[in-house]
């Protein structure tokens, strides 16, 4: 299908990105990497009249972290950039290996972590691990700039709490505690190339053999990427051990609310939704006890 005519504006500043959005008005759209934009313009389910690429505003696309600040990645830093930086790598592992499989090659060279947690798919496979690890995300607008916890941002499939006229520069990841750890897991029809079926963050942290805080994050089970509540409070302020996680995976389960579609039935997500939330406690349990 061809795409709909559109008129194309690269603004080397935010300020002429934000003015641009506010004057094209409701068919105005910004666009970072392009992945998920030209693919829904592709196949007819997006007809904008402006596209405003915010690729050559200078400093969106730097990855900054320090131990004490923490993690701060740029609107337009790439995937690829993520799984292979090496602070990530280093501190954030979770957040890294959810890069590094997600999709192919070619969309990790060209996508960013601001587009696919702003496509608001029920599956982005960074929602999980980075709400997980109390991500934000700070957006701005004309009439100023809010920072959101990532657990608050989504609220529909492809809807966020973000106003039109606003646009995301930055998400921002807290140093890791002492004694934690997060782990990220996901399971697809083939492999990294498909969206995710079903997928998991965790974040444990440790108090000796107690586990002092827990959040595990799901995504394609539900309308929008969903932590575990009761799942959490069945481990925190608890002994960890085996059987406690093995029932705090089952809760999880319980708490999904999955559908079924051309990547898997509703049953068998929820099967899957108590095999990775396992596997995932288990890492984060095992990256805890190394720091």
């Amino acid at each position: 299908m061809r795409l709909p005519k559109f008129e194309h504006f690269e603004p080397k500043t935010l300020e002429t990105a934000l003015s641009m959005l506010s004057e094209k008005g409701e068919g105005a759209y910004v666009m970072a990497g392009g992945t998920d934009i030209v693919v829904k313009m592709t196949h007819g389910r997006l007809k904008p009249n402006t596209i405003i690429g915010l690729q050559r505003i200078e400093g969106l696309n730097e990855i900054r972290f320090s131990a004490k600040e923490g993690l701060t990645i740029g609107a337009t830093a790439r995937l690829a950039q993520v799984a292979s930086h090496p602070d990530i790598l280093k501190h954030y592992p979770a957040f890294a290996y959810a890069a590094q499989v997600m999709a192919n090659v070619q969309v990790r060279n060209m996508g960013t972590v601001a587009g696919n947690l702003c496509n608001a798919a029920p599956s982005a496979e960074n929602a999980p691990p980075l709400m997980a690890m109390k991500a934000e995300v700070t957006v701005v607008g004309l009439k100023g700039e809010r920072r959101i916890p990532l657990d608050q941002f989504f609220i529909g499939p492809g809807l966020t709490v973000m106003e039109h006229g606003e646009i995301m520069i930055s998400i921002f990841v807290p140093s890791p505690e002492p004694k934690s750890g997060a782990s990220y897991k996901r399971i697809s029809a083939r492999c990294g190339v498909d969206i995710a079926a079903v997928c998991a963050g965790a974040m444990v942290v440790l108090d000796g053999k107690v586990c002092k805080e827990a959040r595990i994050v799901l995504g394609a089970v539900a309308p929008v990427p969903m932590r575990a509540i009761k799942a959490e409070g069945l481990i925190t302020g608890q002994e960890w051990t085996h059987e406690l996680i093995e029932k705090a995976a089952a809760q999880a389960a319980e708490e999904s609310k999955p559908i079924s579609d051309v990547r898997a039935n509703a049953d068998y997500r929820k099967k899957m939704v108590a095999v990775l939330t396992l596997r995932a406690l288990e890492e984060a349990h095992e990256r805890a006890m190394e720091r």
